[in-house]
């Protein structure tokens, strides 16, 4: 099990941020109160901050090459029964979904989504972005099957809804320090960081970092409608035919004189 670091301050501050991991996927919870002092400083320099602007981690990705640029990475956007998603493309949002959402990112761009009909909240709007800035390495006939996901939770579109900012860092564990836990089926696994943290710089620690979930910030303007620099220009995205159920395939018989050899035993 994922132990939960929760800040006594939490709910007094402005600003929350969280970080999700996937093999299990974990996540790191931090309120983000006074800057960092020096002494709570890491040992090394981390070229990446959780606090840089959204799109600025992505593009920093892509200048270092490698198989990132160009792919589009499967994401699943989760969310608590009957919330509505909506996602920018062409210039404006799309018709509402019912969560889950699964659809390809590319790495290192910036989407805004729309939230709808959140619990409790039913009149209301949440507007997150979502960056990819990694991507796994699944088998190229089984990438969907295995997306990056990222968990919109009741608590956090409640924190965004009451004006804080909230940031979830999703990252893949290493191996070798992963926890030895299945992930629980009704949400990610998480753990808060306290004051003062960079949950980015805390995910690079414990695994490798794929995506980062932002909401709470902004809201687009309801009379001129949402323009590009909201919708961070509406980079393209990649659409996937609904999901088939997955036939195991069945074991191939053994040959004729495999299966006497068998039956007959070892040769005395």
């Amino acid at each position: 099990m994922v132990d939960l670091l929760r800040c006594p301050a939490l709910d007094e501050t402005t600003s929350v941020r969280r970080v999700v991991g996937r093999t299990l996927v974990v996540v790191l919870l931090c309120s983000w109160l006074t800057g960092p002092l020096p002494a709570q400083e890491p040992p090394v320099h981390y070229w990446h901050q959780g606090s840089m602007p959204p799109g600025a981690i992505g593009s920093l990705q892509l200048q270092r090459g490698g198989p990132l640029p160009g792919f589009f990475q499967p994401v699943k956007i989760k969310a608590p029964k009957g919330v509505l998603i909506s996602l920018a493309e062409e210039g404006g949002f799309r018709e509402l979904e019912e969560a889950p959402v699964t659809v390809g990112m590319l790495i290192g761009q910036v989407y805004r989504i729309r939230v709808m009909n959140v619990p409790m909240n039913e009149g209301l709007e949440v507007f997150p972005t979502i960056e990819v800035i990694n991507r796994l390495y699944a088998p190229a006939d089984h990438a969907v099957r295995f997306p990056v996901v990222i968990e919109l939770t009741r608590q956090d579109l409640q924190f965004a809804l009451d004006g804080k900012f909230v940031t979830r860092v999703v990252f893949l564990e290493d191996p070798q320090w992963a926890t030895p836990a299945g992930e629980d089926a009704e949400g990610q696994n998480w753990f808060e960081v306290g004051p003062g943290k960079d949950p980015l710089a805390i995910a690079d620690q414990l695994g490798r970092p794929v995506a980062i979930l932002r909401m709470g910030a902004r809201l687009p303007d309801y009379d001129q409608g949402p323009d590009a620099d909201f919708l961070f220009g509406c980079p393209p995205l990649l659409r996937y035919p609904p999901p088939e159920e997955i036939q195991e395939p069945s074991p191939e018989p053994a040959p004729a004189q495999d299966l006497r050899a068998f039956l007959q035993g070892p040769a005395r």
